[in-house]
């Protein structure tokens, strides 16, 4: 059992995979940095200072509360509906789906020129060699 769970482990196809996962995990990171470092802000700027982080509406807050934050709503104990962060995970879904259709673009281009090569023509089989030396031989004699 062991060296059938060694045999699968070790593949080609597994390693792969685990690589992409932590490339994966790796890339996400970036985005998260990206969008909510550089893209957000600039954006928040561009609609009159809106951080998208701290948009929110509190669910069922004490009468006459008032959260200047999602974390000051959060520490009070009221529970939020965060569609900022919504849109945070939007934009970072958008940017790394676009870089994915990106990255298949191009591994289908290269497909398609590695598919247009022509195909060198099969050798001849044992058989088909036989019957060539038949039929030089019968020319021959003619």
């Amino acid at each position: 059992m062991f060296k059938e769970f060694r045999d699968f482990a070790l593949k080609g196809n597994v390693i792969d995979l685990a690589i992409g996962v932590i490339i994966g995990a790796a890339f996400g990171a970036i985005v998260s940095s990206v969008v909510d470092d550089v893209f957000m802000p600039i954006i928040g700027l561009i609609l009159n200072g809106i951080d998208f982080s701290n948009l929110f509406v509190p669910l069922f807050p004490p009468e006459g509360a008032t959260y200047p934050t999602v974390a000051a709503a959060k520490e009070a104990g009221v529970a939020t509906l965060n569609y900022g962060l919504f849109i945070n995970a939007v934009v970072k879904f958008t940017i790394i789906a676009f870089v994915l259709f990106l990255v298949v673009k191009g591994i289908n281009r290269l497909r398609r020129k590695e598919a247009e090569k022509p195909a060198a023509p099969p050798a001849p089989t044992t058989e088909e060699k036989l019957l060539t030396e038949i039929r030089d031989a019968i020319k021959a004699q003619k």
